[in-house]
């Protein structure tokens, strides 16, 4: 199995930036832009900037949190911004708080697929938010994993719903000036309790689970045989367009 390959980027970059780039991920054979969407930031209008200039290219959302943007909220969004439902992904994760999360993901999977044909898939870390989206959803989105362990965790899901379609955000830099800027995120998100218990859980450590310049065709590759989609979350030294274009020459020609 070879995964198809995927871009991220963080709704901060802004619909005109999306614009520019989609197209090039579209024409590079990208399968799809993920957006992940951040407070201040919508990546429903993001994308909708990506979806007027592309024809193929699938467009997600990673992750929409329901604690703060209900599924009624998100589909008027989507009516509103006349998104292409036939290629849209709906991401969605639990927000912040640990109380009722698997119930509030439950519920908002359940409506969104009830209200909308586009694709829903959550975003999951522990064993039991990775069954409700097994279960309730069309996939999985799992992120900061090993390949060995994203392996596994697709198999445990697929054990459950066989149809699930596992993808895999995977934080990754191809330019050396931007290795600092990896390093900053990752060490970030091993700050968070939520996610440094789960390493903790899964015996890895948080620089393990992404992609430097050094050995990144290898290193892609090893995640590609580990699932089925591998969102490549593009990190580089100062957000600027023409930095983000050589990311994605970079990665083409892997």
């Amino acid at each position: 199995m070879t995964a198809a390959l995927s871009i991220g980027v963080a709704a901060a970059v802004g619909p005109a930036l999306a614009a520019r780039l989609a197209p090039a991920v579209e024409a590079a054979g990208f399968h799809a832009l993920w957006v992940n969407d951040t407070p201040g930031h919508d990546a429903l209008e993001v994308l909708a900037a990506a979806a007027r200039v592309t024809e193929r290219l699938v467009l997600a959302t990673g992750v929409l949190p329901v604690d703060r943007r209900t599924p009624g909220e998100i589909l008027e969004r989507i009516d509103g911004l006349t998104l292409p439902v036939e290629r849209l992904v709906l991401g969605i994760g639990s927000g912040a708080g640990p109380a009722g999360a698997l119930a509030r993901v439950t519920d908002a999977a359940a409506a969104l697929r009830e209200g909308t044909t586009a694709r829903v898939v959550v975003g999951a870390l522990g064993p039991k938010m990775r069954r409700v989206g097994a279960e309730a959803s069309d996939g999985l989105l799992l992120s900061w994993l090993t390949p060995d362990v994203a392996a596994a965790q697709a198999e445990e899901a697929r054990a459950i719903a066989p149809g699930t379609h596992v993808a895999l955000y995977v934080r990754a830099a191809t330019d050396p000036r931007a290795v600092a800027r990896l390093a900053d995120e990752t060490r970030r998100y091993a700050g968070y309790p939520a996610y440094a218990a789960n390493f903790a859980r899964l015996g890895i450590a948080a620089h393990d689970t992404t992609v430097g310049p050094d050995g990144a065709a290898e290193r892609i590759s090893a995640y590609r045989e580990a699932v089925d989609e591998v969102v490549l979350r593009v990190i580089t030294a100062h957000d600027e367009p023409d930095e983000y274009e050589r990311f994605l020459a970079d990665v083409a020609a892997v």
